[in-house]
């Protein structure tokens, strides 16, 4: 049996990330749903960091709650599909839910500062620096960052970008170098049926490795209000775990939750995290987005998973458009086992493509590189998606 607290000893960076389901208020019936702010549990959550930063812990919150309050604060119907109304009623409810958020802390004396963030911002590594930089600074000057997706603005739809923020707090903790993800929901955890509709589920305390026995447990999504289901949450888990970040997925309503979870007690599911940690620079590049793929054969892609770099006889077919230094897929048989930071364009790798590197420069006139991506600039997904 894995001893908790002895995991838990050596924690010190925590990201916490709090469901939509879990900040609003409860009293709702089966035609309408209340998603005003529920100062109280606010409160519970600053008073239980406040105690973790007396321990010398450093706390990071992942906040989701803008759109349904937001849709609260506008008199319109919970969950409309369209995107303008959505993003509306972000821009509303962010506003409201830092308010609550900065009153609660300030009651323990604590200052906070609001970050949003998109998923573009994660795919330039510049910015990815910078976020980083930043929730330090922030962390040394005794101030609790507080994250949410920036809804507002994001153009694709908001519920397909990170799920209720559940990706969105994996990625932040991956990228931060956080030592736990503490996922806060309106479920116990991981359970092996459904227990709404199962009355013999069984919670599953520990998943020391995501197998695909374990990604069939992820359902649909469970609450009404956000949109983030345990599916989510285990890829969030997949995405901690090659960060060497520990995830705990819990029931918000437990008193002191994040001090019980802190203390070591056997509540909700714990998936523990590889022993063998990713660089942050794989992991950027794994987690980037992708302007385009590169189609290899398979003498390639062994190469690559050997450690390689990818050179152009390996290269077979090309999709999207893409510049040099942007990331691409690589595709072998139609599935993607890798990304990297390509030295040619989608052009140029058009015209190389099969070639040896020493008939490039007579192709092109010239030649960028002897390789088409260095191996110290990819990233093996290992089934991530």
């Amino acid at each position: 049996m894995t001893d908790r607290k002895e995991i838990f000893n050596d924690i010190n960076k925590i990201v916490i990330k709090i469901g939509t389901s879990s900040i609003t208020k409860q009293d709702c019936d089966s035609t309408k749903e209340n998603c005003s702010i529920d100062p109280p549990f606010l409160e519970s959550i600053a008073a239980q960091v406040s105690e973790l930063r007396r321990r010398g812990k450093e706390v990071i919150v992942v906040s989701s709650g803008a759109i349904g309050v937001g849709l609260y604060e506008l008199g319109i119907a919970p969950k409309p599909r369209e995107i303008p109304i959505r993003q509306a009623a972000a821009a509303v409810g962010q506003s409201i839910l830092m308010q609550y958020w900065s009153e609660a802390f300030s009651k323990f004396g604590i200052k906070v500062a609001q970050i949003l963030l998109t998923y573009d911002f994660y795919s330039d590594r510049v910015s990815y620096l910078n976020l980083r930089n930043s929730i330090s600074t922030l962390l040394e000057y005794g101030v609790v960052p507080i994250i949410n997706e920036n809804d507002c603005t994001c153009t694709n739809e908001i519920d397909a970008i990170f799920g209720d923020n559940d990706r969105l707090s994996a990625m932040v903790a991956s990228k931060i170098d956080a030592d736990l993800l503490i996922i806060l929901s309106d479920i116990d955890g991981l359970f092996d049926k459904n227990p709404k509709t199962h009355d013999d589920a069984k919670l599953i305390s520990l998943v020391e490795k995501i197998t695909p026995q374990i990604e069939s447990y992820g359902g649909d999504p469970t609450s009404f209000k956000g949109v983030g289901g345990m599916r989510t949450k285990i890829k969030a888990a997949k995405i901690c775990s090659m960060a060497g970040c520990h995830v705990l997925i819990t029931n918000s309503k437990i008193n002191d939750v994040l001090l019980k979870v802190l203390s070591g007690e056997e509540i909700g599911t714990l998936f523990l995290a590889e022993r063998h940690i990713k660089k942050n620079r794989a992991r950027w590049i794994i987690l980037a987005r992708a302007s385009g793929t590169v189609r290899v054969d398979a003498g390639a892609k062994a190469a690559v998973l050997g450690k390689n770099s990818l050179l152009s006889a390996g290269v077979v077919g090309v999709e999207g458009s893409f510049d040099r230094g942007d990331v691409v897929k690589l595709e072998c048989e139609g599935r993607v086992f890798a990304k990297g930071i390509t030295d040619y364009t989608s052009e140029e790798l058009i015209k190389v493509k099969g070639a040896h590197t020493d008939e490039i420069e007579s192709i092109l006139g010239y030649s960028n590189y002897s390789n088409v991506i260095k191996k110290e600039n990819i990233g093996i997904l290992e089934e991530l998606s």
